[in-house]
């Protein structure tokens, strides 16, 4: 029996492979994969690699060693070419200069300064458009340019580890020494650190600092280093903390000063019940857009009592703590479950496109 293949989507699936191929290296940007192709076959393909650089319609295009194939192809792409200059170029201009007849597009650019005008362009040049081609799926791969662009802040993602009996971290007095206390294993750490490469900033607040003293680095994974971000109200901690270390950039967000000690940038802040739509807002308008909450207590409930949330990424470990810091209650939503050996990974999704 013969199997149906809608070849659009085929293609389009391809174009998003290509696209996470350039998984934390694009942001602010996009993740963009393209595919030309002539007669049903691959002609030439391409990914924005890094920002700054060429985009995957630009990649693609050069691929193709027959130019003159072009004049008779379809060019396939996840998000809509764009339509100003930024960077780089039009790439809606370079389609139309190549006289590439026919684009079919995954989704529309929520960027204002391309919204529908790529479509529009090509269009008017003659050239047939199709969009909204694995729609879904390419909304989920952009989820945190969407959310940046459609909420005007940063794609928000939330992590801790708690015990089987809902435990984040056992009571610590002053005298306990300042490393951390691990319930997930090494699989699960080495996961977290993979992830950190994929976000643009992460955050904790002042008890983790002080307590945990975390270096927030990808020691344990190949990738790009977040900025490093702490809350420190009213500037207790001490220079002698890893994340003071010079070695990253890093931001304070504070009460009392505002200055830039060589990586450090000490950022003022009022910490009142606006706090994380501030802390959200200067991340947005600095072009952060997504940020990795890793805790304590107190910041992740401040961020999922404003509802400004968009995942949560929850380990459960083997043991037990029968006393401690509780962990953050939160509605469950669409959840996906994964093993990690005696950890479990629950993924909780607090957003829809």
């Amino acid at each position: 029996m013969a199997i149906s293949v809608n070849t659009d989507e085929w293609f389009m699936q391809r174009c998003i492979e290509l696209a996470n191929m350039g998984k934390g290296n694009t942001s602010p940007n996009p993740m963009v994969g393209c595919v030309i192709v002539h007669n049903q076959e691959i002609i030439g393909e391409g990914f924005h690699r890094d920002y700054g650089g060429p985009h995957a319609e630009v990649n693609a295009i050069n691929s193709v060693k027959n130019q003159a194939l072009l004049k008779n192809s379809t060019l396939y792409v996840n998000l809509e070419p764009c339509s100003h200059h930024g960077n780089t170029p039009p790439c809606s201009d370079l389609i139309i200069n190549k006289k590439i007849p026919r684009v079919v597009i995954g989704i529309q650019d929520p960027n204002k300064k391309v919204s529908g005008a790529g479509i529009k362009r090509l269009q008017k040049a003659g050239i047939e458009v199709k969009v909204n081609v694995l729609k879904e799926t390419c909304l989920q791969l952009n989820k945190r340019f969407l959310t940046y662009h459609r909420l005007a802040r940063p794609f928000v993602v939330l992590k801790w580890a708690q015990t089987r009996d809902g435990f984040i971290d056992v009571e610590r007095d002053s005298l306990a020494p300042n490393k951390p206390t691990w319930i997930s294993n090494e699989i699960s750490r080495t996961l977290v650190h993979k992830w950190r490469t994929e976000e643009q900033s992460i955050m904790v607040g002042t008890h983790t600092a002080q307590k945990d003293n975390p270096s927030l680095t990808i020691r344990d994974w190949h990738g790009k280093q977040p900025l490093r971000i702490v809350l420190d109200r009213t500037l207790r901690l001490t220079n002698d903390l890893v994340l003071f270390d010079q070695l990253y950039p890093t931001w304070v967000y504070n009460e009392i000063k505002d200055n830039q000690v060589r990586n450090i940038s000490y950022r003022k802040i009022a910490f009142d019940d606006t706090l994380v739509a501030s802390l959200l807002s200067d991340l947005y308008k600095q072009n952060y857009i997504s940020v990795f909450v890793e805790g304590g207590y107190q910041l992740l409930k401040s961020f999922i009592d404003a509802d400004c949330w968009d995942e949560a990424r929850v380990f459960i470990g083997k043991n037990f703590f029968h006393q401690g810091v509780k962990a953050p209650n939160i509605n469950f939503g669409f959840v996906k479950e994964t093993k990690f050996d005696e950890d479990t990974l629950f993924i909780i999704k607090n957003y829809t496109f």
